[in-house]
């Protein structure tokens, strides 16, 4: 029985983002673009204007990767740091 090999372009199938940088929160700034996922390097809450408009805070927040597409990263509220925006 023969068996078939296939490709797969990983990045170009599951959407990983290609950019990155460091977010400073802040409470009157947007992103310059808006983040398609944020790491998160120490635990802590991060409250966060999505995409969509919504104003949320995500509660204990383990160290790793927030999958979200995110507008802003407020200070007020966010205590998790160490925090890189990916798109």
């Amino acid at each position: 029985m023969a068996t078939e090999s296939t490709t797969v372009n990983v990045d170009k199938t599951i959407g990983l983002p290609e950019h990155a940088a460091t977010v400073t929160p802040s409470d009157s700034t947007d992103l310059s673009t808006a983040a398609a996922g944020l790491f998160i390097g120490t635990t802590g809450d991060v409250r966060v204007t999505t995409k969509g408009g919504e104003t949320v805070t995500f509660h204990g927040v383990p160290v790793g990767f927030l999958p979200v597409w995110v507008s802003r990263v407020w200070s007020t509220g966010t205590t998790a740091s160490y925090i890189i925006a990916l798109w």
